[in-house]
Formats: C-alpha cells, structure tokens, sequence
C-alpha cells in the first residue's frame, strides 16, 4: 500500500514537473531526489520511476496548449498537437494523448517483460571482465547523447570523468584531487552535481531567456463538455498507429542516448510517411499526435531495459535514476536481475499500474492541470532553487555540497549557453567510477593480463562489439567519402 501511494505521488507530481516548459524527466527526477531520502529502496526507486514517465505524459500540455514543449521529447507532438487546439480541439487531442502515452507505456512495460527473463538467463555467466566491457560500451555509446558538436560532448564527458576522479585511489589507499579537504575523500557525491546541472542549470537558463517575464496565457477546458472527447473517428483513424509508435519508440529506447526525442521524431515521420493524405499532417491531424506521443512514452519503458540489465543509462534521466539506485546500495545489471528479482520485478509491476494512474490522472485532472500554467514563472523560479538548497543540505548537512550544487547549476548554465553536453557529464560521471573499478578487478584477478577481455566467449563477444562500436564511425565516414568520389 505504501509503494502504491509513493507511486501515485510520483506519477503526479513527475505530470506538474512537466507542465514547465524547460523541465523534463531528469531535471524532475534530480530536483525532487532529495525528498526520497529515508524511504525504502523500492519504495523510494518506485517514486522516482513514477516521476519520470509522469513527466513524459505532462510535457504534452504545454506542446499541445502553448506550443511549448515541456521537453525535448514531446517537440514532436507540437506539430499536429497545437494546430489542433488552435483548431478547437484542445480536449480531444489532450484525451487522445494521454490515451496514446497509456498504450505505448504499456506496450512498452510488456516487452520489458519479455525481454528480461532472457537476459537474466546469462547473468550467472558475467564476471568483472563482462562487467567492465558493457560499462565500456556505455561509454563509447556516450558520443550519442553529445549533440552535433562531438567536441563538445568529448569535454563534456571528460568533466564529468574528472569529478569521478576524486577520491581515494582504490589500489594505492592514496588520496586524488581533495586538495586536503576531509569531506572529498569519499569522492564527489552525485546528488549535489545532478541536482546542480539538470534543476538549478534549466532554471538558470529559463531565467536567461527571459522566461519569467512572459505574460501567463490562461485556458479552461472542461471535461463535461461534448467536444472535449475524441471521436470515433479519431480511433478508427489511428488504430494502427498505436501499434508503429509504440514499436518504434520502443526500439529506440533501447539504443543509449536516442530515448523518446529520437523515438517520437522517428514516430512522426514513418506516420507521415506511410500515410496515404500526408498533407493533413501539420495542420491538426490526430495520427501526428498518436505517433509521437506512443513513441515518447515507450521509449521511457525501453530504455529501463539497458538500465536494469545491463546498467547502462541510456539518457540523462536513466542516468540519475542509475546514481539513485547506486545511491541505495542497488547496482543494476546482470547481477541484479539475479539477486534482487523481487525488486526489479517490482519495479516493472509499478510501471503497469503507474500507466493505469496517469491515464485516470491526465484525462480526469486536466482541467486542474491547466491552471498550473496561470503560475507565472518568477515565482516557480525561487520555490525550485531553495527546494534544491535545502535538499542537498539536508543529505549530509554539508555545506561543500551546497556549494557543489551552485557551482553544478553555473556549470549546468554554462553547458546550456555554449552547446555542451550536462547528459553526457552525468553519464561519465556514473559510469567512470564503476568502469575504472571493474577494470581493476578483471587485471587484479588475471595479474595484469588483458587477456581475460578476450579467453571467456562471452568477453570475446562484447570485445567485438566494443570495437566495432568503437570503429563504426570512422567506416561509415570512410565508406561516405569513396561513396562521393565514385558519385
């Protein structure tokens, strides 16, 4: 019953967070971390879950209503979403997209199902050598999360590996960048640094787009109103585009670093492209809202995948969850999947009945939903930034750690100004500390030879495809360039 509440919680305030253009899952997630601290593990990992796909069905709001996506993730759903309210048909495409986020979560959640058993069948075969080599991946896959600019996401993550560098070495007990300070050798803690770039980064960065002067613009909906309710039509229309959107998002939550942006773009233009009157699309076609919004919303399902079975965080979001379950003593993996299958099952289960919640939620409450938008931003600024303060603090009562958060959000301000990466940052920062611990444990156990990456068939193979994965883009570049010359 306890878990049911926090869940119910989670999914409702992850729908507020939303609502705030410039929020989105991770800076939600990271914000309100804080408030979890002396739950219980599930309990706590389960709120947090609930926030983060409630986060992907409020974003739609302000896409559909104000043109303003609430993230990256539902910029797709601006394209039909607000042609439709501007059209009159506010109320159905807000009822039609919480139905779509229902189905492609759910679609999602039952594919998790799947694809789990299957993986937690070769969990009893990995060592520190696999271990090491999945981590690897997940960082060579970070070049997908590093925007246009490869530069700037490398130094993004390099930040990010050079905050996991402090600490005490854990072969030579020697101390590394604490500059003397007691409260450094223990290592940076993530909270502060997460909380800093993902919640008082965004705010900062609002702040200087001049988001707060802008005039609240006020809407009612009410549904016991006629056309506030889709038609049939709008079912019969896009029945098998709940099924494409849902598969596509799915797939492309699996990929680290694609999640729901990639999936609901990918959503969007395989509708258009398939359909027979592609020319309603944009104007206020009800498919251009299903697709994305299926897409978006299977993807958070699917990248839980790589999360929980591998514990390669796929995005920014996936990323402070993975430092909330490290944060707990949970490590996701192989090995979780083994040790801790109540939990993770839990925590699938969780995902069905919080889709079941939303659905009640974002259609029943969307009316009151729509008057969080009457807040004017001035005010929603200050609660967020002592919210965040007060939080950090409250972790150890450290002040260095407050300090980290302010300089984190001035990083995270940065980041946002000059086109760098704070998603790739965090995911150095989780997976650096785990990559260079199991490296030490694979040489330690073969003293010092790196031919345990390559005896074990399993090692051979995730060796393979680390090169390959290593390699790819240099070929693809190749192959493009002898392409043009024989062109």
């Amino acid at each position: 019953m306890t878990n049911l509440l926090f869940l119910l919680i989670g999914a409702t305030v992850g729908m507020i967070v939303g609502l705030f253009p410039g929020f989105g899952p991770a800076a939600g997630i990271a914000i309100l971390l804080p408030l979890t601290f002396g739950l219980d593990p599930t309990t706590a990992i389960i709120m947090l879950a609930g926030i983060y796909y409630g986060a992907m069905y409020g974003g739609t709001i302000t896409s559909i209503l104000i043109n303003t996506p609430g993230e990256s993730a539902t910029v797709a759903s601006t394209l039909d979403g607000y042609p439709m309210a501007r059209n009159g048909r506010a109320g159905p495409a807000l009822v039609m997209q919480a139905v779509a986020s229902f189905v492609g979560g759910t679609l999602g959640v039952l594919l998790i199902s799947a694809l789990i058993p299957t993986l937690a069948s070769f969990a009893s075969s990995f060592g520190p050598s696999e271990y090491f080599l999945i981590i690897l991946f997940g960082l060579i896959m970070l070049t997908a999360v590093m925007g246009d600019n490869k530069l700037k996401g490398a130094i993004s993550a390099l930040i990010g590996f050079a905050i996991a560098m402090v600490g005490v070495d854990v072969i030579s007990g020697s101390q590394r960048y604490t500059f003397g300070s007691s409260e450094l050798i223990g290592g940076i803690y993530f909270v502060p640094v997460a909380i800093g770039l993902f919640g008082i980064g965004e705010l900062l960065y609002c702040v200087y787009q001049g988001q707060h002067r802008q005039d609240v613009q006020k809407m009612r909906l009410s549904y016991k109103s006629a056309d506030f309710w889709p038609t049939r039509e709008d079912f019969k229309s896009s029945r098998f585009t709940f099924i494409r959107g849902s598969l596509i998002g799915f797939i492309s939550g699996l990929l680290p670093g694609s999640g729901g942006t990639l999936g609901s773009i990918m959503g969007y233009s395989v509708e258009k492209k398939i359909a027979k009157d592609p020319e309603k699309f944009g104007k206020g076609e009800m498919r251009g809202l299903v697709a994305p919004e299926c897409a978006n919303n299977a993807a958070s399902a699917g990248s839980m995948v790589p999360l929980l079975a591998l514990g390669i965080p796929g995005s920014g979001a996936t990323a402070v969850l993975l430092g909330a379950f490290m944060m707990w003593g949970l490590r996701p993996g192989p090995l979780m999947i083994v040790n801790d299958p109540e939990f993770v099952w839990g925590l699938i289960a969780s995902m069905y009945l919080g889709n079941m919640v939303l659905i009640a939620l974002c259609i029943l409450a969307i009316p009151l939903f729509v008057k969080f938008l009457d807040i004017p931003y001035r005010l929603i600024v200050p609660i967020f930034v002592v919210l965040c303060v007060i939080g950090t603090y409250a972790l150890h009562s450290s002040i260095i750690e407050t300090w980290m958060l302010i300089a984190g959000g001035l990083l995270g301000l940065g980041m946002k100004l000059y086109g760098y990466s704070p998603a790739a940052t965090v995911l150095a920062l989780v997976l650096g500390s785990m990559a260079e611990n199991t490296l030490l444990q694979s040489l330690i156990t073969s003293d010092g030879s790196l031919m345990i990456f390559l005896e074990r068939p399993i090692s051979l193979v995730l060796t393979c495809m680390v090169l390959i994965a290593a390699l790819a883009p240099m070929l693809i570049r190749q192959v493009r360039r002898l392409s043009l010359r024989h062109a």
